[in-house]
C-alpha cells in the first residue's frame, strides 16, 4: 500500500502546516458524495489513531483512515498552479473507474 506526494505537494503541505503553527501532516480520506459515489476529504492531521495508516513522502506524513485506504491505495497527490487564480491539489488515483460530469465525485 502506498500514497505519495510529489515534491510540490509536500512543499505546499509543509508551508500550510508552518503557517498554521501545528499539525502532524496531511489527513486524507473519502466520504460518500455526489452522483459517482465518493469525494476526497483533505484536512490537517492533528492526531493519529490506531485505525490510521501513516505514509511519509518527502518528509511529510500522510494519514489515511482504514476505511478510505482501499479507494486511495497507489494514489499520487500533486500541487499544481495553472495561473495566478487557479491552484490546488491534483489527485492521481489509479483506482478511479468513473467520475461525475462536474468532477466532484468518483467511483472505484
Amino acid at each position: 500500500m502506498s500514497i505519495e506526494l510529489t515534491t510540490a505537494a509536500a512543499q505546499r503541505v509543509q508551508a500550510m502546516l508552518g503557517k498554521r503553527g501545528y499539525g502532524l501532516g496531511l489527513r486524507l480520506g473519502t466520504r460518500k458524495s455526489g452522483c459517482s459515489g465518493f469525494a476526497y476529504v483533505v484536512d490537517y492531521a492533528d492526531d493519529i489513531s490506531a485505525n490510521d495508516k501513516v505514509f511519509e513522502s518527502h518528509g511529510v506524513k500522510v494519514v489515511v483512515d482504514a476505511a478510505s485506504l482501499p479507494a486511495l491505495d497507489g494514489m499520487e497527490i500533486d500541487y499544481v498552479r495553472n495561473n495566478l487564480l487557479n491552484e490546488g491539489f491534483e489527485f492521481r488515483n489509479p483506482n478511479v473507474t468513473d467520475t461525475c460530469g462536474c468532477g466532484e465525485s468518483f467511483s472505484v
